[in-house]
């Protein structure tokens, strides 16, 4: 079955209102995609707001507790969402990151993915339910909640993708895509309208921040091609416009290999 795995933004999901515009973008999707999976970063600033409020509270906060605390921003995001898409007449159930099977390393807020077993999301998806995830989370190995860092949530993204056989994965920004400079600094700034994951690796290590650079090098290690569009400006099929990071073959032998066994993802990880 064809699998599609989008992400969202904290810009994405600023507002209330937000919500039910994205709401809008995944149901479109659907008409495309058997299997529908969605990944939320917390609302726009809402982790910073969290972390302030440990700070009130300690000036330098235990980091099992910051974990616990701001794995709160994308809990807020992914039951809001769920709750757009029935108000929109879609079935749909939102999965903290260690109820997604997220494994990660033990560093708190700078873990690892090393493996996924989603066994959760696999018998809601088969149902036709469309599955939103908690981004920048997981459980780690001694059953503790853990974060990803910053950008933590396009690895996560990446990492369902891998373990569920997706098509894509399709990041929805508050730009259209990747640009030889800054857009909002350069209005004359050329979009790229295609990257190999080489090209996407060097643009994002000299600073620019519309993608986390482990993301895209597990995407490159399992072959999986990403898509990054404007939230603003989604069309019906999505199958133009925006940035496309890939190789020329968006399928390979490598890519077959690498999924040749159960949707557990522990060797294609390798600590991303």
């Amino acid at each position: 079955m064809q699998t599609l795995v989008m992400k969202f933004g904290g810009a994405a999901v600023a507002t209330p209102r937000h919500f039910a515009k994205i709401a809008e973008i995944i149901e479109k999707r659907s008409h495309h995609f058997q299997r529908i999976v969605v990944v939320v970063s917390a609302m726009a600033n809402k982790t910073d707001e969290l972390i302030a409020l440990a700070r009130e509270v300690h000036p330098a906060p235990p980091r099992r507790e910051l974990d616990m605390l701001v794995s709160v921003g994308e809990r807020i995001s992914i039951s809001l969402l769920a709750m757009a898409l029935k108000a929109a007449g879609k079935e749909a159930i939102s999965y903290t990151g260690s109820q997604s099977g997220i494994i990660t390393t033990n560093e708190h807020t700078d873990a690892r993915i090393v493996e996924v077993r989603p066994w959760r999301l696999l018998p809601a998806l088969e149902e036709g339910k469309i599955v939103i995830v908690a981004g920048f989370q997981g459980v780690s190995r001694k059953g503790e909640i853990t974060t990803l860092g910053r950008g933590g949530s396009d690895t996560t993204a990446v990492a369902l993708g891998v373990a569920l056989r997706a098509e894509k994965i399709e990041f929805y920004k508050d730009v259209e895509g990747i640009y030889s400079e800054d857009p909002k600094g350069n209005v004359s700034a050329e979009l790229f309208s295609k990257l190999s994951y080489e090209e996407a690796i060097s643009l994002l290590l000299r600073g620019d921040k519309v993608l986390h650079t482990r993301c895209v090098l597990l995407a490159k290690k399992n072959n999986i091609p990403l898509h990054i569009l404007s939230f603003l400006r989604a069309n019906e099929n999505n199958e133009c416009g925006g940035t496309w990071i890939g190789n020329t073959e968006m399928v390979s032998e490598e890519r077959e290999l690498l999924y040749e066994e159960e949707p557990v993802i522990e060797a294609g990880l390798a600590h991303v």
